[in-house]
């Protein structure tokens, strides 16, 4: 609890010191949130895919490992708007 609130008073204090981000900074920040969800998931969606070539086994591990990449990918996003 300690931590989340010095993490808030140094957001407050470079609020304060920096005012608001202007428009570019804000797609800027858009876009690499996108690019942080959307590698792992097609690194997730490319491995199954490879695996289920070489085994020669449908879809099998290609869902499993989409999903994966999608929970890896929106992890990430959120520490990273997190410590922002």
């Amino acid at each position: 609890m300690v931590r989340e609130v010095r993490l808030r008073r140094d957001r407050q204090e470079r609020w304060l010191r920096e005012g608001d981000m202007s428009i570019g900074r804000r797609l800027a920040q858009i876009g690499v949130l996108g690019w942080i969800i959307i590698v792992p998931t097609l690194g997730g969606l490319f491995l199954g895919h490879w695996i289920d070539k070489r085994l020669e086994t449908g879809i099998f591990w290609t869902g499993p490992l989409l999903v994966v990449g999608l929970l890896i990918g929106g992890w990430s996003a959120w520490k990273w708007m997190n410590t922002r």
